[in-house]
């Protein structure tokens, strides 16, 4: 493909991506705002469960498809059930009801997430393709800036054009991906992509990945609200186990026409990199989800410009990205970068964990800088690594497979740092009011009778007076819900519980530290092949004319053998010529 044609199929990408990118930080921002008009901000977590777990599974059933039936049509149905789904959710009259067309969006989301890479690997070759990877992150940090900015202007919208302002954030969509249909149609022609004849679908693998997957996922969002150690969360793992026993067995018996084939983790290469990938995704969310929050409420930022605050990370994603990719382009190596990538993580983490309550803006930024230095040279290594590992008529099923995996990984990190997070206020909030200084300025605030007729401390002043009668379990509790109440109250009476929540993050950045560690140390193990200089569509068109050419010559030397039989028997077969070969004649 030429350089103009090329560039055409990326724009067809980026619609589809930055269409999926854009949503989920217009809903991340708006979601509060949503929950509360619909009264039911305490079910809030299963909007965003129901989109994970359907969009995390759909993944690798996208990319075997695609393998199957071609990349166009599973893009084009994606973004059609994305803008079905979005649709939909705008006439949500409940959570239940806002979860179940969320999930419906995460179907088509799945195939949003994994196929854009996927056709990547189709069209160019290993060392051209991290040219490219730039654009798709420029989408990235487009939807990253002006989502939130989004979010926060429908959310504060009390109506616009006559509709509940934050039911635009979903029919927002449906102009975008009218547009992105358009130009997915218009542009994205894969030159020798066709529908195989005689395809096995693996049915069961698909079955067995859904309900392996849809418990542990659900168990791991819901696990701290229902209790790790519940009847409902062993009715998860039951499950999940049984399942992914039942799974490995088809997929061993399906072989090559498994949804992830077994054959893929034959290759070092590409286990060692779905293992970092799923470190990775765990270390990612961990600082992605904590930092935001951090921002908000000890900083007291609006969720848009806690948005913009997350720039420095996003700067530093695109930046090693794009220099990684340069590099690897015009050297054809990248072994070096996910030992260098992890390594910036880990100074990243590291910085995390010197945080404290009083700490400025900037210097949160230097540990976003580093940790997104590290992330933008792992992302599309990782991704490079295991395409490259595998034949080029499964490039699909290992890019959605390493998409799979670092999305589990994410989730696990999501779930268990949360977790974490707010086991650990229990403790730190209490202690933060034992701290000396801490609790002088707070006394010395309770004198000032501006301060205690203040109705923003109203909420707080409550909160103490039930811990002057030895009710700490309210300090350690008072964060795990509308947190609104910090958002102008004095200070000094709201340090203690701003040093206990940083003190929680601390703990969250040191258990992301470790696991980035553990990936620092296996990443020396990635034995990367060489890249292949011709993309996987030319790859498999010279494998197609080498097996035309063998079925040729087979056929050729099966009638030559049975041209010596017949002689050997006295009954010469005559070449097929469409006239008959008598004997003696």
């Amino acid at each position: 493909m030429t350089h103009r044609q090329i560039l055409f199929v990326i724009f067809g990408l980026m619609a589809g991506m930055f269409l999926s990118s854009l949503d989920q930080t217009i809903v991340g921002t708006a979601i509060r705002t949503i929950g509360d008009d619909l009264h039911g901000l305490d079910h809030q977590a299963w909007v965003t469960t129901a989109y994970l777990i359907c969009s995390t599974i759909a993944t690798p059933i996208y990319g075997k498809l695609s393998d199957l039936f071609g990349r166009r049509p599973l893009f084009l149905i994606a973004i059609g059930i994305f803008l079905v789904g979005s649709l939909a959710a705008s006439f949500s009259t409940s959570m239940y009801m806002l979860a179940a067309f969320r999930g419906l969006q995460g179907l088509g989301a799945g195939g949003l997430m994994a196929l854009p890479l996927t056709i990547m690997g189709d069209i160019l070759a290993p060392r051209q393709r991290a040219k490219y990877q730039g654009y798709f992150l420029a989408v990235f940090g487009i939807s990253s800036v002006i989502g939130p900015l989004i979010g926060g202007l429908f959310a504060g919208a009390d109506q616009i054009l006559f509709i509940t302002g934050w039911r635009w954030v979903f029919l927002l969509n449906v102009p975008i991906g009218v547009i992105a249909l358009v130009i997915v149609s218009l542009f994205l022609h894969i030159p020798g992509q066709q529908r195989k004849a005689n395809v096995v679908i693996d049915w069961f693998g698909a079955v067995f990945v859904i309900v392996a997957a849809a418990p542990l996922l659900l168990v791991a969002e819901q696990g701290r609200t229902w209790g790790w150690a519940s009847a409902a969360a062993f009715t998860c793992y039951i499950i999940g186990g049984l399942a992914i026993i039942a799974f490995i067995a088809t997929e061993r018996r399906m072989g090559d026409a498994a949804l992830i084939p077994l054959k893929l983790f034959r290759s070092r290469t590409f286990s060692m990199a779905t293992v970092l990938g799923v470190f990775v995704g765990f270390g990612m969310f961990g600082a992605l989800l904590t930092v935001p929050l951090y921002l908000q409420l000890v900083n007291g930022s609006t969720p848009t410009e806690s948005g913009f605050q997350m720039l420095p990370m996003i700067l530093g994603l695109m930046i090693s990205s794009i220099v990684s990719g340069q590099i690897i382009s015009r050297t054809g190596k990248y072994k070096m970068f996910p030992p260098i990538g992890t390594g910036f993580m880990i100074l990243g983490f590291a910085w995390f964990t010197q945080l404290t309550y009083d700490k400025p803006w900037w210097y949160l930024s230097i540990g976003m800088v580093l940790v997104g230095l590290g992330l933008g040279q792992l992302m599309q290594t990782l991704t490079l690594a295991s395409q490259n590992s595998v034949g080029p008529r499964d490039i699909g099923v290992a890019t959605s497979s390493s998409t799979f995996f670092r999305q589990i990984g994410g989730t696990l990190g999501t779930a268990v740092l949360f977790s974490v997070l707010f086991s650990r206020l229990g403790t730190t909030i209490p202690d933060a009011f034992k701290d000396k200084t801490l609790a002088a300025n707070q006394a010395a605030a309770l004198k000032d009778p501006s301060v205690l007729s203040d109705p923003n401390n109203a909420t707080l002043l409550a909160l103490l007076k039930k811990a002057s009668t030895g009710d700490f379990s309210a300090l350690g509790n008072a964060l795990n819900g509308d947190t609104s109440f910090l958002n102008k109250a004095t200070l000094a009476l709201k340090a203690p519980f701003l040093d206990g929540f940083a003190n929680a993050c601390v703990t969250v950045f040191t258990i992301a530290l470790a696991v980035v560690v553990i990936a620092f140390i296996l990443s020396f193990f990635l034995r990367p092949a060489p890249l292949r200089t011709r993309s996987a569509l030319d790859e498999a068109a010279a494998q197609d004319a080498k097996d035309a050419a063998a079925d040729t010559i087979s056929a050729e030397e099966a009638a030559l053998k049975a041209q010596e039989a017949a002689n050997r028997m006295g009954s010469p077969v005559a070449p097929d010529t469409g006239s008959i070969r008598i004997p003696g004649r």
